[in-house]
């Protein structure tokens, strides 16, 4: 999905895409490095261009390069970049204050050396995510899909979308059935209440990975349970227990699926257990 070229960020948007703290990214700012415009609240607003103009900034910045020096290397980024994020993403390199800039097989001045500043600008849901690097060729398919589950979680707050893309992207990746990314993905989803459906298909991928697993089966007993398949997840529910019989919140589950059923003789069992497991 592409975004509309504009002012999409906000000052507190950047903070969360850069990782750096407001007093910082006001430095910059101030610095002249990007000429943000205000919004209708007087609010300063960022282009795709301004988030990774700043990014660059700091990074140079951070490697004790002369401002002068960062200026004139930004006039040349800023000449290179699209207005928007590009569906294959960007890639940035630099030496001295020369700077790299790759997207899908273009590149335009190219260099070579040492290279201080290695990131790529990966879309995210049309969003802007950065995924500091050792060069991909160098990194494994196992390293790449825990960047991407470290990145979902990220968004997860605030990007919904965004995350459920990460995770996804995390287990195309991973050489191994990569446990969190299906886990956190299932459960992102069951929270979303309409993509139950989603979360179960997740799940079931998940069990035929990890088929002795309480944790999936209790959360795809809870989805079960969100879709009133309330025999099956009964079923779930207690497949969870057969494999860890500690786990209290199963067993209140199971006395509340009693009580809906009219089991009392459930009910009573499973918050007995409940209550000797401390919850």
């Amino acid at each position: 999905m592409k975004r509309n070229a504009g002012h999409d960020y906000t000052l507190r948007s950047l903070q969360s895409i850069l990782g750096v703290s407001r007093r910082v990214l006001s430095g910059l700012i101030d610095a002249g490095f990007v000429q943000p415009m205000r919004g209708k609240r007087n609010e300063l607003r960022f282009t795709f261009q301004d988030v990774v103009l700043l990014r660059t900034a700091f990074q140079l910045q951070s490697s004790k390069i002369p401002s002068r020096k960062i200026l004139r290397a930004l006039g040349k980024l800023k000449a290179e970049l699209p207005a928007e994020l590009p569906l294959s993403g960007i890639r940035i390199t630099a030496v001295g204050d020369a700077i790299a800039v790759r997207t899908g097989d273009d590149q335009w001045d190219a260099t070579s050396g040492q290279h201080f500043l290695d990131f790529e600008v990966a879309p995210v849901k049309g969003d802007v995510a950065f995924l500091d690097a050792t060069p991909r060729t160098l990194k494994s398919r196992t390293q790449q899909a825990d960047e991407w589950v470290a990145l979902a979680e990220q968004l997860t707050s605030t990007d919904v979308l965004g995350a459920e893309q990460a995770y996804r992207k995390a287990l195309t990746l991973s050489p191994d059935p990569h446990y969190l990314a299906y886990i956190n993905l299932g459960v992102l989803l069951c929270e979303a209440e309409t993509r139950c459906e989603d979360a179960l298909s997740v799940f079931d991928q998940a069990l035929q990975n990890f088929p002795n697993d309480a944790l999936l089966h209790f959360n795809r007993a809870v989805v079960l349970e969100e879709l009133k398949r309330y025999d099956a997840a009964t079923a779930a529910y207690e497949k969870s227990l057969a494999l860890d019989e500690t786990h209290a919140d199963a067993h209140f589950n199971l006395a509340r699926l009693s009580e809906i059923r009219g089991d009392k003789q459930g009910l009573l069992r499973h918050l007995n257990a409940y209550r000797r497991l401390g919850g």
